[in-house]
């Protein structure tokens, strides 16, 4: 007696049926859900931009106020001349006279006390003043090269400079004539490889090192 061949139930594992034979609504579905998950990350991300960027917005405010009110009061005395300045404690004594008393002679170089460029005197000293803070020198004398001579009453050694054309592009000239000053009182030999050596942390890079203690050296023998 032969089997009649079974026929499948409609009602057994309806959902395997359905993803195998997606309907027009159910993929609608789908893609309308898609679509309100992205729109809605979108606008999560956007709203999160626009917090950073109120955020950005107002720390320069807080951090300028902030600067402000840690401002110090200092007294300096600049080519004999006192000045009231309320500066940042961390202000350079280099930045100071360049941004606050505008002498800008005192060039930086390297701001890192390697070239010499920046060379001032404090108290007769020779100083690297990119690495020497402002607020540190009240009651001392600081000479920048707007104090050791001016057009038409050169100091010697500017005057030297110039006879022996001690300079090509100048960047450094400042710096090389304040070293050269203060060596003028400062116990080093004779001899051109002492003024060399006295004068080795200050870098020309026009080299014209061999005019540089030429002038030195006629200065010296004056004194």
């Amino acid at each position: 007696m032969s089997k009649e061949p079974q026929k499948p139930d409609p009602s057994a594992d309806d959902s395997t049926a359905v993803l195998e034979r997606p309907t027009r609504r159910s993929f609608l579905t789908r893609v309308g859900a898609a679509g309100v998950a992205i729109g809605t990350g979108q606008l999560h991300s956007v709203a999160l931009a626009d917090s950073d960027t109120n955020q950005e917005a107002e720390a320069p405010a807080a951090a300028i106020a902030s600067d402000d009110s840690a401002n110090i009061h200092v007294r300096l005395n600049v080519n004999g001349t006192n000045h009231e300045l309320d500066i940042d404690p961390r202000t350079s004594l280099l930045d100071c006279v360049r941004e606050h008393l505008h002498l800008t002679g005192t060039k930086k170089g390297c701001d890192h006390g390697q070239c010499g460029a920046c060379t001032v005197h404090v108290d007769g000293r020779r100083v690297n003043s990119c690495l020497s803070l402002a607020a540190t020198h009240e009651g001392e004398a600081i000479t920048t090269i707007e104090g050791i001579g001016k057009p038409g009453a050169l100091h010697p050694m500017q005057a030297a400079f110039v006879e022996h054309d001690g300079f090509q592009c100048g960047y450094c000239t400042s710096g090389q004539i304040m070293s050269a000053v203060a060596l003028l009182h400062e116990p080093y030999g004779h001899s051109d490889d002492d003024v060399k050596e006295a004068m080795s942390g200050n870098i020309c890079r026009c080299g014209a090192y061999t005019n540089i203690v030429c002038a030195i050296q006629q200065v010296r023998r004056k004194v």
